[in-house]
């Protein structure tokens, strides 16, 4: 089976931000990853609503949003309008998770958990059934083009292991670091879904990157 790629735009040209996305709609990407920061959750502030409504006027794919922000359940419904296909919020800024996985149901989202790379994956055990997808953080949050974490590959394997001991369908996606030598790794342990930024766009040929990507 074939990985879903969602390249990020967060390493996109922001000049260039419809080109790089009329890319990614002719390519084989499956999802666009649209990464929030807020500059308090993580050290670092990418964009907000007005950017993910400019973004989904233009894609033909879905938009996989990554809220890096305290209290998300705050911009929810926001984004939502905005365009996001799913919502990703992280295990570590929900003290009440469980009731912000129902605001993202709710709302018509695919709802996601994301951890950090020093978060066990053993504390999804009671929010498991209720999602539809995890994301492995696999640099620490907050900047592109960082080294990816080797026990990475450990957490994959734990996580997968227990989504079947479920019988869940759960997807498993991996955010940072994916490159051609980490992706065929990555898979192999049980990754679902891969998230690429720098990897894709410092290419000469983005999408040959990804179509490289979806046949490891």
């Amino acid at each position: 089976m074939k990985p879903i790629l969602a390249p990020s735009l967060l390493a996109a040209d922001f000049a260039n931000l419809q080109r790089d996305v009329e890319m990614l709609n002719r390519s084989e990407a499956d999802w666009l990853h649209v990464d929030i920061m807020d500059g308090m959750f993580v050290p670092n502030i990418s964009f907000g609503l007005p950017v993910c409504q400019a973004i989904h006027r233009h894609a033909q794919k879905p938009l996989d949003v990554h809220l890096m922000i305290v209290q998300p359940e705050r911009y929810l419904a926001a984004f939502r309008a905005a365009g996001a296909a799913h919502l990703t919020v992280h295990l570590e800024a929900c003290p009440h998770l469980h009731s912000v996985i129902q605001q993202i149901k709710e709302l018509g989202c695919r709802a996601g958990v994301a951890v950090n790379p020093h978060t066990p994956v053993s504390l999804l055990d009671d929010i498991l059934a209720d999602i539809d997808l995890v994301n492995l953080m696999s640099v620490n949050p907050g900047f592109g083009g960082q080294s990816f974490i080797e026990h990475t590959y450990t957490k994959v394997r734990q996580l997968k292991a227990m989504i079947r001991e479920r019988k869940l369908d759960v997807l498993i996606e991996i955010d940072g670091g994916v490159n051609g030598e980490t992706a065929p790794r990555l898979l192999e342990a049980g990754a679902d879904v891969l998230v690429a930024g720098s990897y894709v766009f410092a290419a000469p040929d983005p999408a040959v990157v990804i179509a490289k990507l979806k046949r490891p």
